[in-house]
């Protein structure tokens, strides 16, 4: 059940708004259904009016389609950071633990609405030209940039890494388990898995 947040606050920030109305609703979304769910409900929980609301957000779908351009802008930040660092294996480990360690519970909800909701997210994809998509793509490559070997065994382990948090989230779908369960799970899979590949990549450059 999906409770009323306290009247918007003055001071909050139009990023803190946005940010709060994705947040409640993901949450009326998941419990109610997206179909179900209207702009009305969505601002009543917030608290707010829905003159309100419609100036951050034009309706439903350009909340879900926000979810999307926050992700691809993070996904670009994190490839323009990569482009500051040294171009080593180490760098593509610390570039994973980077962008695994940058989920919180309410990106959480964020990847189980879009994978419970296939249809409506390969359509906005469509709509918006699948940013996420390229960002995240252009992600694996430059990462795969960083590693001396590039075996498709390899840039498998490395792409199974950078997703550690979508498979946590997959296999959590049936069992009770926190959301610090499964972030603290997702950031001990990435590590575990970058090291593996980071110790064969150094055994097979000795070995050359």
């Amino acid at each position: 059940m999906v409770t009323s947040s306290a009247p918007e606050s003055p001071r909050r920030s139009g990023a803190e708004t946005r940010a709060a109305i994705r947040r409640v609703a993901l949450e009326l979304f998941t419990a109610s259904g997206y179909e179900a769910t209207s702009m009305r409900e969505i601002a009543e929980a917030l608290g707010i009016k829905k003159a309100s609301l419609y100036y951050h957000f034009a309706g439903k779908e350009d909340i879900v389609r926000s979810l999307f351009d926050q992700r691809g802008s993070e996904a670009e930040e994190l490839l323009a950071w990569i482009g500051t660092q040294p171009r080593t294996p180490e760098s593509a480990k610390a570039a994973v633990l980077r962008w695994v360690g940058s989920f919180s519970a309410d990106k959480l909800h964020g990847i189980r609405f879009l994978t419970a909701n296939p249809l409506l997210v390969r359509t906005l994809a469509e709509q918006t030209g699948n940013r996420i998509g390229f960002a995240l793509a252009a992600l694996v490559d430059a990462l795969t940039e960083l590693l001396p070997r590039r075996t498709p065994a390899d840039v498998l382990q490395l792409r199974m890494a950078l997703l550690s948090i979508n498979a946590a989230v997959d296999a959590s779908a049936h069992g009770d388990f926190s959301d610090e369960d499964i972030l603290r799970t997702a950031r001990h899979m990435a590590a575990t898995v970058m090291d593996e590949l980071l110790s064969r990549q150094s055994e097979m450059e000795t070995a050359r």
